[in-house]
C-alpha cells in the first residue's frame, strides 16, 4: 500500500483565462455604440490617463448600479486540490462548471487533510455569526490523532476490498470526507465575485459572510488570480462592498 499523506493546504491554480477589464468593457458599451466596440475589444496598453479615468468609472458604474451581464463576458478555469467536504460546498454554487476526478474510474490516492495547529477549533456564537476560536494544545493534538488514526484505518479498509476484487465504486464507500480529490472549476467574473463574496469574510462587506474556512482558503487563492487578470473590476468590487452585480 502506498504511504498515507497528510496534508492541511488547499491546491489552486489558474490553468486557463480570457478574462480582462476590457471585455467589461466592450460588453457595456455596445448598448450605444454597437459593432464600434469590436475595435476596443481589447487594451493594447496604449490608454491615456482619460480613458484610464473613463473606463473605471465605467466599471464602477456597472457595479454598484448592479449592471451585472457585462461581467459575464470572459472565463476563468482552476484547477483544485482540495477534501471532498470542500468540493461538497463548492458544487451549492450553481454557477460555474465543474468536472471532478472519479472514484468510480480510478483507485483514489491516500492524502488526506489534517487541519493544522493554526486552525480555530472552537465555536462560539448562534447561526449566521459563528465565531471560531483557537483551541487547547489537548483539543489540538486531539483532532490530530483521531484525524490521522480515521484516515488509515479506512484506507487499509478500502484497499483490502480493492484487492479482493471489489469495484472502485463500492470500495470507495468506506474513505472519508477529508480524503483529497481534485477538480476544475470554469467560471466568469461575476459568478466568482458572488463566490468570493459568500467564501471569504473581509471587513467592509456589505453581508457579512461566515465561511468554512477551508473553502476559504480555496477562495483566497483565487482571489489573487482574479486581482491580477481584472484589476479596475477588483478594485469596483471592493469598493462597492464586495456585492457580485
Amino acid at each position: 500500500m502506498s504511504e498515507i499523506e497528510f496534508r492541511s493546504e488547499m491546491t489552486v491554480e489558474l490553468v486557463r483565462a480570457s478574462a480582462h477589464d476590457s471585455d467589461v468593457l466592450f460588453a457595456a458599451r455596445v448598448s450605444t455604440l454597437g459593432e464600434q466596440t469590436l475595435e476596443q475589444s481589447q487594451l493594447d496598453g496604449s490608454e491615456s490617463e482619460v480613458d484610464e479615468k473613463r473606463d473605471r468609472g465605467l466599471i464602477n458604474y456597472l457595479m454598484r448600479d448592479r449592471h451585472g451581464s457585462p461581467f459575464e463576458h470572459n472565463s476563468m478555469t482552476f484547477y483544485v486540490r482540495a477534501p471532498i467536504f470542500v468540493f461538497r460546498e463548492f458544487m451549492r454554487h450553481r454557477i460555474a462548471s465543474y468536472n471532478e476526478e472519479s472514484g468510480r474510474y480510478r483507485e483514489l490516492g491516500p492524502v488526506f487533510y489534517v487541519p493544522s495547529a493554526e486552525r480555530n477549533l472552537v465555536q462560539v456564537g448562534k447561526p449566521g455569526a459563528y465565531d471560531f476560536l483557537p483551541g487547547t494544545a489537548e483539543q489540538i493534538a486531539l483532532v490530530q490523532q483521531q484525524t490521522r488514526a480515521a484516515a488509515i484505518h479506512a484506507y487499509e479498509a478500502y484497499q483490502r476490498m480493492l484487492e479482493a476484487g471489489v469495484a472502485r465504486e463500492v470500495a470507495r464507500i468506506v474513505l472519508p470526507l477529508n480524503i483529497y480529490s481534485s477538480m476544475y472549476v470554469t467560471l466568469n467574473a461575476r459568478s466568482l465575485m458572488n463566490f468570493l463574496s459568500l467564501r471569504t469574510k473581509r471587513e467592509g462587506s456589505s453581508f457579512p459572510s461566515f465561511p468554512q474556512r477551508e473553502i476559504e482558503m480555496c477562495a483566497e487563492q483565487m482571489e489573487i488570480h482574479f486581482k491580477k487578470l481584472m484589476p479596475l473590476t477588483y478594485e469596483a468590487f471592493n469598493k462597492n462592498g464586495r456585492v457580485s452585480p
